[in-house]
């Protein structure tokens, strides 16, 4: 991308800046940005530069001829001057402010994440040896998780820190229940529903823990014998399940048909319609989902923005329409984990989705001048952008892979903060 030294003189409304400051140095949200008004040409000439990089590709006009250079920032009233100035000043303050509250807000969800994780991982170890505990221990997580969901009005979806490879089993049972019981909050079912949707995302895949790891952990394409093995942990989950006597009947039921599809396509009974439980029909949205986000094999991994778009207009006649209409209204047209291109040019990883406000996300985004542990998270309404298309991690350039570490395993957990 061609880049040009240019006299700040010639600066127009339109013009794609870089600042040869650091970031703490100017009173502008980021050292490169596109020039939206005459003051903030007046603002860049009382820095004292006499010079700036343009960058043509990302302007929406050319910079002004030589012989009609910029006089206006010369015969501004110094005063307007330097109040725009203190304005812009007061605003950065205020959005690091802000900033730092949303760090501090996400460091603690995280942790509730991290402890939900630890349970989650100490019920699987006790389903063998000690499966009433287990049972309790799960009913009293689902039931803590979904007392919380349910007390807001408005819910907040973030992305978490990256898994090991080894926890993939973890984090899926947990994505799946979370989701689930979002989903069916969005959807109005009753208490009880969700509650019995948060068990079944934890419990729907028990029956792979009889499955061996060399099929469960294979990278390429599986035999038919395989695949038919594995296709079994549907019915190995449901006869586990079946051993407690304290599980609801319907959690025994969707681990047995959460892989069964409308158009009786699916395993292991080849239901169709209405013959499929609705509340696993609901899961099995859920699952595709997470699933194809992470598949087994991960030359197949999808970036979440191309798994919605799959699911809407490919596995329509599978899934649950309305169900699928809610989780893309829950996620967002580029949920967290996305790598998204601003309309800036700027280019960032969706953080966090507010279900109110889904056309605008939080959004952390690269910048060279700040550093990686002070990389600037947006609010896109506030700072008047918008996001043009999602990005593979792939073709990132190694810099910008690296500021913004694309999560290899997308994990959610929410909370009920209105903004960012």
């Amino acid at each position: 991308m061609a880049e040009l030294k240019l006299n700040v003189e010639r600066l127009q409304i339109g013009v794609y800046v870089k600042l040869p400051v650091k970031w703490g140095e100017h009173p502008f949200m980021f050292t490169s940005f596109k020039i939206k008004s005459q003051d903030q040409i007046e603002v860049i000439h009382n820095l004292g530069l006499k010079h700036v990089i343009v960058v043509p590709e990302k302007s929406d006009k050319p910079p002004l001829p030589v012989d009609q250079e910029n006089g206006d920032s010369k015969k501004a009233d110094p005063k307007a001057q330097e109040k725009a100035e203190k304005a812009l000043w007061e605003e950065k303050r205020a959005r690091i402010e802000e900033l730092k509250n949303y760090r501090r807000n996400l460091q603690k969800v995280e942790k509730e994440f991290d402890r939900s994780m630890a349970q989650v991982r100490a019920v699987m170890s006790k389903l063998k040896s000690r499966p009433l505990n287990a049972v309790d221990d799960a009913t009293s997580l689902i039931n803590n998780l979904a007392d919380d969901l349910l007390s807001g009005e408005n819910v907040v979806l973030h992305l978490m820190n990256d898994s090991k490879d080894a926890d993939s089993f973890y984090y899926h049972s947990l994505n799946v229940s979370i989701l689930a019981m979002m989903l069916a909050k969005a959807a109005g079912f009753s208490e009880r529903d969700i509650k019995i949707l948060g068990l079944s995302g934890l419990f729907h895949d028990v029956g792979k823990m009889k499955i061996p790891d060399k099929i469960l952990r294979k990278p390429g394409k599986l035999t038919a014998q395989e695949a038919n093995l594995l296709k079994m942990h549907t019915k190995y989950g449901a006869d586990f399940l079946k051993l407690s006597e304290t599980l609801p009947a319907k959690v025994k039921l969707i681990a047995e048909q959460h892989h069964e599809f409308l158009d009786g396509s699916g395993y292991p009974k080849k239901l169709k319609g209405e013959q499929i439980d609705r509340l696993s029909q609901l899961i099995s949205v859920v699952n595709e989902y997470d699933s194809l986000c992470h598949p087994r094999d991960v030359k197949q991994t999808r970036i979440p923005f191309t798994v919605i778009s799959y699911l809407y207009k490919q596995r329509k006649e599978q899934l649950n329409t309305a169900d699928l209409g809610i989780l893309i209204r829950l996620l967002g047209i580029y949920p967290p984990g996305s790598v998204v291109q601003l309309s800036s040019g700027q280019i960032g990883l969706v953080m966090s989705v507010n279900s109110e406000r889904l056309l605008f996300p939080a959004v952390q985004v690269y910048d060279a001048n700040i550093p990686r542990t002070e990389a600037p998270i947006i609010d896109l309404e506030a700072a008047g952008l918008t996001i043009e298309k999602a990005l593979k991690p792939s073709a990132l350039p190694d810099a910008v892979f690296e500021y913004l570490n694309p999560r290899a395993r997308i994990s959610y957990y929410f909370d009920h903060n209105k903004r960012l």
